[in-house]
């Protein structure tokens, strides 16, 4: 059932065990407890079992989604405690921030009036989140060198998406530093922006999307408003899908730029494999030179920075399970075929192709997700948070259209010898492998939160995570942070 986590097991009157729980007690753990305990309630939010040894208990990973008859409730009350100290303040001391322990949600200073329900959400033990933004349709974030938050918010119909009146790259500093979003800017928008989706800070310069074009501008730090449309740093049209049309952005170790373009469901076997949808690096030739082929829809790539790999999160043949399919987070590699449309993976080829293609060729996938999961972003944990979470790759899953089954955020451990993610799957409905579920709650059969969509990490340790259904972006942090 995938790694095994572990929660805290501490009863009345033996808060300072925490003392004894290494890296599970940090400076912000032990300023919630002198916090909450003029209250009374120390013993409320430490769990009271397994008290004999103050010893870490593992914890079983909950990895089997939930079914319509089993949802837990995940709307009890929150109990409140004053605003921390600012002296001794730290992401998860923030006023609204919704902390979880011992299996108890604690605000501090109250919810603001306006704060979206978040009551659904299930974190692990010693973590926060806290409401940032509303953005119509966030279907990409990035963070600027000066700290703003750019979120890119398009129009035009794709796979998933919500809210869709924006059209624009939105801004949103937090200048005053209280964990919520300030204003609004638009830094591009119009027409041109209703497909945009790739956004990517590098070299001093901006790259973002617009339709086929990446286009590109000079950046400086503290820059809001874009002083007009970039210039074309290269033209997509080796293929042009209208559906899935996202080109996604970031940039390797070694300098090299890669997006990714996206096929479309219902191509025909060509043995031949001409490139459709896959894997481009750009600046060598102005429409971008193929690198990896034989891929449905890359709607993510992420690049591990200080390990010399980067990633792909593949949407792969709709409705294919039962031929052996799998969506996919792949190693960007020159030269790997992932099969589509003729094969499901290495060495299965999808049902009724006839004749039968040869499948041997087929790069490997060695960390897979069932069909309509729908793994939608990725980013790296950057060795801030505590184990067991430290350096996993952080990937949502959109869920499946109409149901959102799947809907949630998970870990993937990350090998940092090879740069590669450690084995795992879902595909068969259980988490295996290096697999763990990280946050939950979207996939309850209510279809009222929304759907995990895009994540980063900002420089301080804090996970944001967008919601392209109902806008709202919000941002995760250990209490440990």
């Amino acid at each position: 059932m995938g790694r095994e986590r572990a929660t805290l097991s501490c009863g009345a009157g033996d808060a300072r065990r925490l003392e004894r729980l290494g890296a599970w007690v940090m400076k912000g753990r032990m300023r919630l407890s002198y916090a909450l305990r003029p209250l009374g309630l120390v013993c409320l939010v430490l769990s009271p079992v397994a008290c004999t040894s103050g010893e870490i208990a593992a914890a079983p990973d909950a990895a089997v989604r939930p079914d319509a008859t089993a949802v837990a409730d995940a709307t009890s009350d929150y109990t409140v405690i004053p605003t921390v100290d600012s002296s001794i303040a730290h992401p998860c001391s923030l006023p609204g921030s919704i902390q979880y322990v011992g299996g108890t949600r604690v605000v501090v200073g109250g919810l603001p009036a306006g704060t979206p329900d978040l009551g659904f959400l299930q974190l692990p033990d010693g973590f926060c989140v806290h409401y940032f933004a509303t953005v119509p349709n966030a279907r990409q974030l990035r963070f600027a060198p000066g700290g703003e938050l750019f979120v890119a918010a398009p129009t035009t119909a794709t796979t998933g998406g919500g809210l869709n009146n924006t059209a624009a790259i939105v801004v949103i500093p937090d200048d005053d530093h209280d964990g919520v979003g300030d204003t609004q800017v638009q830094f591009l928008a119009g027409n041109a922006m209703a497909s945009t989706q790739g956004m990517l800070f590098a070299n001093g310069n901006f790259f973002y999307q617009g339709g086929t074009q990446i286009l590109s501008m000079p950046y400086t730090a503290g820059m809001r408003v874009a002083p007009g449309p970039g210039a074309v740093f290269a033209d997509v049209t080796i293929y042009s899908s209208g559906l899935h049309w996202p080109k996604v952005l970031d940039i390797a170790d070694d300098g090299t730029i890669y997006v990714g373009n996206g096929g479309d469901q219902g191509e025909t076997c060509d043995p031949s494999f001409p490139f459709h949808g896959g894997i481009l690096s750009l600046g060598t030739t102005s429409g971008g030179t193929p690198v990896a082929r034989g891929l449905r829809n890359p709607i993510a790539i992420r690049c591990w920075h200080g390990h010399g790999t980067c990633f792909a999160l593949e949407l792969a043949k709709d409705y294919s399970s039962g031929e052996g399919g799998r969506e996919k987070m792949i190693p960007i590699r020159s030269g790997d075929n992932w099969g589509f449309p003729c094969c499901a993976t290495q060495n299965v080829s999808y049902a009724g192709i006839t004749p039968t293609p040869d499948c041997s060729g087929v790069a490997p996938d060695t960390d897979s997700f069932l069909i309509g999961d729908t793994p939608f972003g990725v980013d790296f944990e950057p060795g801030l948070w505590p184990a067991p979470w430290t350096n996993d790759a952080i990937v949502t899953t959109h869920g499946a259209a109409g149901s959102w089954a799947g809907a949630r955020v998970i870990a993937i451990t990350m090998d940092p010898t090879t740069g590669l993610a450690e084995p795992a799957t879902d595909k068969d409905g259980n988490n295996t492998g290096a697999m763990t579920n990280f946050a939950t709650g979207w996939d309850d059969r209510t279809n009222t939160h929304g759907r995990p969509a895009a994540v980063t990490f900002a420089n301080d340790g804090r996970l944001f995570l967008s919601n392209d259904n109902n806008g709202v972006i919000v941002w995760i942090a250990p209490v440990s942070l």
